[in-house]
């Protein structure tokens, strides 16, 4: 095992920064994605509705101001080397990241308990995810839910009978039924496979991934561009009210699954498509959107 001169303070202040700037800054990609919309619109009120919503971006970003009051709940996607040391409790120098975030950036505090409904205050606890990866890699993703969207959400499990004419089915149905509740148009993450709780958290991977970047799985590229061809056939449209764009983009993970079994998770996500990711570069977290 190899040491590093990563410390618990590196780590709160990195996470703090990422909850920070996700809050406030677009990545680019979705920026981009607004803007050729916008153009590609035939609607005048989809385009002006499109127009809201990248000055509104805009405005949160040179402003330092949060893109949507409802600043979600933080979701932490880990990348940890096999061969990194570290001396201290990864998942508490998150938890405090989010707590100082939250507090610095005047986010609103959204996180709850489930049954007593009583706000912890400081936004926290967070989803942490932990993957083991090789070598000293390091790589936090801060990624924001705001419950418009996530509540949209949706598991499915099929038989395997239902094929992809039953995936399809079933995620432009969800797509359908959401109409306005998830701020559209957003990004669909699609997981399918594994068990129910391996579907539901590909879905959520899925968006991590960027607008623009397709499956590496021929198949599953086609399938991606398929669905998302019907989910803007549905004329839902900016906002719901109407127009070609439903959804910037959709993003598929799989997993093999059992031979009985077709599970499928839908993770919708709005307009306001936040993330921002640190990496390790040369022992210091280096910070990108």
């Amino acid at each position: 095992m190899v040491g590093t001169n990563i410390t618990r303070e590196k780590i709160v202040e990195t996470v703090s920064n990422l909850v920070i700037k996700a809050a406030k800054i677009l990545p680019a990609g979705v920026i981009h994605a607004l803007k050729k919309a916008k153009t590609e619109e035939e609607s005048q009120t989809a385009k002006k509705v499109l127009e809201i919503l990248i000055k509104n971006a805009e405005l949160a970003e040179k402003n330092s101001l949060p893109i949507c009051q409802d600043t979600g709940i933080d979701c932490v996607f880990v990348d940890l080397g096999r061969e990194l040391t570290l001396e201290f409790d990864l998942e508490e120098a998150i938890q405090e990241g989010i707590r100082q975030g939250t507090k610095k950036g005047f986010l609103r505090a959204s996180v709850a308990d489930p049954l007593k409904r009583k706000n912890t205050g400081d936004n926290t606890p967070g989803i942490i995810h932990l993957n083991l990866v090789s070598g000293r890699q390091l790589v936090i993703k801060v990624l924001p839910k705001g419950c418009g969207s996530e509540n949209m959400s949706a598991l499915y499990m099929l038989p395997p009978s239902a094929g992809v004419d039953g995936i399809i089915e079933k995620v432009v149905n969800r797509v359908f039924e959401a109409g306005a509740n998830p701020c559209p148009p957003g990004i669909i993450g699609i997981g399918i496979g594994g068990t129910m709780e391996m579907a539901a958290l590909l879905s959520k991977k899925a968006l991590l991934r960027p607008i623009g970047e397709h499956s590496k799985s021929d198949d599953v590229r086609e399938l991606e561009k398929k669905i998302l061809h019907k989910i803007n056939d549905l004329g839902i449209g900016p906002l719901g009210l109407g127009g070609k764009t439903t959804a910037l983009w959709v993003s598929i993970e799989v997993y093999p699954c059992h031979i009985a079994s077709l599970p499928v998770a839908i993770n919708y996500q709005c307009h306001a498509a936040r993330c921002a990711t640190a990496t390790l570069v040369d022992g210091e977290m280096e910070v990108a959107f």
